[in-house]
């Protein structure tokens, strides 16, 4: 079961950013949900990438927190299929089980941060301001470079 945070009496069309999380352990999704919101961000959960692939995409600055191990597609074959369909939302991944190989393929890839479980609170709610201004840039730059 996937809980979507209710937002407060918001039009659907509110340009508010979103952070997507995306974690296949609910106190996870949780605890990150709950730190979200306390500074005000809007949060989407899915227990799984195919979960998510079933969702729209948020059309606003946002940012995707994703885990690394994941059942069905892993977070970073997840990495890959976005750029391959040419989706540009910055990721921040997390793992309890983190590498030095893994945590290169997710830079390369694009990866905005990596974060070793547990991070600390503001770890997090730095890289995710980081991740939501960079998506800001790049809208605006797209919606006028065009």
């Amino acid at each position: 079961m996937t809980e979507h945070p209710k937002s407060s009496h918001e039009p659907a069309n509110a340009k508010e950013p979103v952070v997507v999380v995306i974690d296949d352990d609910v106190s996870v999704r949780r605890a990150l949900t709950n730190l979200f919101q306390s500074v005000g961000l809007k949060v989407e959960v899915f227990a799984s990438a195919s979960e998510m692939l079933h969702s729209k995409i948020p059309d606003v600055a946002s940012c995707l927190v994703l885990d690394i191990r994941l059942p069905g597609l892993s977070g970073l074959d997840f990495q890959a299929e976005l750029v391959k369909a040419n989706i540009h939302i910055p990721i921040i991944f997390m793992t309890g089980h983190g590498d030095i190989p893994m945590t290169v393929r997710a830079m390369k890839g694009g990866a905005i941060d990596f974060l070793t479980k547990p991070f600390r609170d503001q770890d997090i709610l730095d890289a995710v301001a980081t991740a939501i201004e960079r998506d800001r840039k790049r809208r605006e730059s797209d919606k006028f470079g065009r």
